[in-house]
């Protein structure tokens, strides 16, 4: 079975929030912390994986993807701080 990521990342500071979907999350991960695609990620050192979540349908998760994009940074946030509230680089517990 395929799986599916819906993602956050954000920069050092914190202040930038960038949302993904992908189906290897530690290959898409790794290309944005090596700027291997220019964009928005790169353009703003968007580095730290700060949440994700897993779904088993691809358009479940894009569906979910569109509804958090939409939503408002505080729900967001709100996510965030649910799963990570140290906003801690989980990135690194995958490897």
């Amino acid at each position: 079975m395929t799986s599916y990521f819906v993602y956050i990342m954000t920069n050092k500071y914190n202040n930038v929030l960038y949302t993904g979907v992908t189906n290897d999350l530690l290959r898409r991960v790794a290309e944005h912390r090596t700027g291997a695609t220019p964009g928005f990620t790169s353009k703003y050192n968007v580095t730290k994986l700060v949440y994700f979540e897993e779904h088993g349908d691809i358009s479940l998760a894009i569906a979910r993807e569109k509804q958090i994009k939409a939503g408002s940074r505080q729900k967001k946030l709100d996510l965030v701080n649910g799963l990570n509230p140290e906003w801690r680089d989980i990135f690194e517990d995958l490897v």
